[in-house]
């Protein structure tokens, strides 16, 4: 990856073909069809969110300002000179309609934060930085990074810093997913009750407690040894580990890093899902774009029983993430660091606090893995209840979890030599292609599977990991649909009773732990994570493999 070569590639790129090319775009076309009806009662509810705007041709007329580039149908370049301080260019996956929803959030300056492709070019200002700052078709506005922000720097430059806002708060906040050998004509009859059963087995809500009995010392082993540490208790089946990303461990973590009022936080909410648009889906394969690849995961036609978890480090995460802002902030002004955003405060990975820094936040991506593992072995006894069988019968197996927030070391080709460089991928996923040395061995002859959530009531995607991730975006791709509106504003435009309605009438049983929080997680918050996942293999940095719809869904 450079800044020179990665253009290059860009221009010379033909988009990506695959026999079933013709396939994809008619299904596509139809899904614009059947979704034209929800798309109209979108727009009318975000009422005055969005001014009108005709139609206009690529180029700089429509994206407002003359360091915004528009490269194809799916890239944007983002110039030096963008903001100040800039060290190298973004670049952002958008098409047109996507790109329109960025442009309207730069020139209504509504959020307390920066819009979000200001963010991506600040970040192109972070200390070491090597390649592009990019950003996903997902992206919205965060804090210091956008959502959806992808960088790296050099891990052997004494200068090159790790930025906390380039992680997020819900460190490792990711996705799991598993197969069943269950149809959906098994479930059909039996929504709500395999609803209770998944409600009472997983504890929901902000602040939710209720997880596991455990004390500091397990504690400590979790947050050191991850998912390892909970095959002796048998809360996960050893092949599980197999199948999540790094093994469901960061071995760099330092559970001595973690302050006491993280670890206080997080020992009652292992195994929990807390709110905000966290989620436990029973879903059916609704469409198998790739059938061979499907077949490696263990999904044979469409109607087979999947079930998707999304959850991350919950209060211990989010307060390692507190604690170190607190000091990057002191620490940046004693540094007289020169950053656009105070938000983007950041240390130099080789310093002592940039150090400390990287161990409390593996120590706290270690305890997510394990809180899905928890949730995980919950959705099995929930199943086992309510079909009176053992989870091994139904085929309860792993077939991949992914992070989304997180900061790694990765060996990446950059400038044409090999480099270890510390990837941040906030809202962004690892899509690793097909022979890369750290995914399983199952999958090295299709590439890493990529779980891509929608949001609620939607689709979600299975993707593939490709070898033009590699050389484009350190190897990512995005993580769901990205929100359109704030959580304010969804309020206002929505009704918690009228979304459960909609759901109840396609087909979804619904059950939240705090009935407001349907409309702040309605599907008209978000963006349409069929046009982003399709952003994203067209654009060939992921592959699609196969749609799962929803039919019953845990929330906060």
């Amino acid at each position: 990856v450079s800044t020179q070569s990665t253009w290059g590639d860009v221009h010379r790129q033909v988009k990506l073909k695959s026999d079933l090319e013709e396939e994809l775009n008619a299904i596509f076309q139809k899904k614009e069809v059947d979704d034209k009806q929800n798309t109209k009662k979108k727009t009318e509810a975000k009422g005055n969110q969005r001014n009108s705007k005709k139609s206009k041709s690529i180029g700089e007329e429509v994206l407002g300002h003359p360091c915004l580039e528009r490269i194809d149908d799916y890239r944007i370049r983002i110039k030096n000179g963008f903001v100040p301080n800039m060290r190298t260019e973004g670049l952002v996956f958008a098409t047109k309609e996507l790109a329109d929803l960025l442009i309207h959030e730069m020139e209504s300056g509504n959020s307390g934060m920066q819009p979000s492709l200001k963010q991506v070019a600040n970040v192109a200002g972070i200390p070491g930085i090597v390649g592009l700052s990019m950003a996903m078709p997902d992206i919205h506005c965060g804090y210091g990074f956008a959502i959806g922000n992808v960088c790296a720097v050099n891990a052997d430059d004494p200068k090159a810093c790790v930025s906390p806002g380039g992680v997020g708060f819900d460190i490792n906040c990711g996705v799991r997913l598993l197969r069943t050998n269950l149809m959906e004509g098994a479930i059909a009859d039996r929504k709500e009750e395999i609803a209770n059963a998944l409600f009472k087995s997983i504890p929901v809500g902000a602040g939710s407690g209720r997880g596991i009995d455990i004390n500091d010392s397990e504690l400590n082993n979790m947050l050191t040894y991850g998912m390892e540490y909970l095959i002796d208790r048998k809360l996960v089946w050893p092949e599980d580990i197999d199948y999540c990303e790094e093994r469901g461990r960061l071995s760099w973590a330092d559970a001595s890093k973690v302050s006491s009022r993280a670890r206080m936080r997080g020992v009652s909410q292992v195994g929990t899902m807390g709110a905000g648009n966290h989620y436990c889906e029973v879903q059916v394969v609704d469409e198998i774009f790739d059938h061979e690849a499907a077949a490696v995961m263990g999904i044979e036609k469409p109607g087979q029983v999947c079930i998707m978890i999304h959850s991350g480090s919950r209060g211990l995460g989010h307060q390692v993430c507190t604690d170190y802002l607190t000091i990057l902030d002191k620490e940046m002004k004693k540094a007289n660091f020169v950053l656009n955003d105070r938000q983007l405060a950041c240390a130099p990975i080789q310093s002592k606090v940039g150090s400390d820094y990287l161990g409390a936040m593996a120590a706290a991506a270690n305890f997510a893995f394990c809180n899905r593992s928890i949730m995980v072995s919950r959705a099995r006894e929930a199943f086992e209840k309510v079909f009176k069988s053992t989870a091994r019968d139904l085929g309860m197996h792993v077939i991949y979890d992914v992070c989304h927030n997180i900061a790694k070391y990765e060996d990446h080709e950059v400038d044409g030599q090999k480099m270890r460089v510390l990837v941040h991928r906030k809202g962004a996923t690892r899509a690793f292609p097909p022979g890369h040395p750290e995914i399983p061995e199952k999958y090295k002859p299709i590439g890493q599977p990529v779980l891509i959530g929608g949001s609620m009531g939607t689709c979600s995607y299975v993707l593939t990991g490709t070898e033009h991730s590699m050389k484009e975006t350190f190897g990512s791709t995005c993580h769901g649909a990205g929100r359109e509106m704030s959580r304010a504003l969804a309020i206002k435009s929505f009704q918690s009773s009228s979304v459960k309605e909609d759901m109840k009438r396609q087909g979804i049983y619904v059950k939240a732990g705090d009935a407001k929080l349907l409309a702040e997680e309605a599907s008209g918050a978000y963006k349409d994570v069929t046009s982003v996942v399709k952003t994203c293999h067209e654009a060939g940095i992921s592959k699609l493999c196969f749609r799962l719809r929803p039919v019953v869904v845990i929330k906060g």
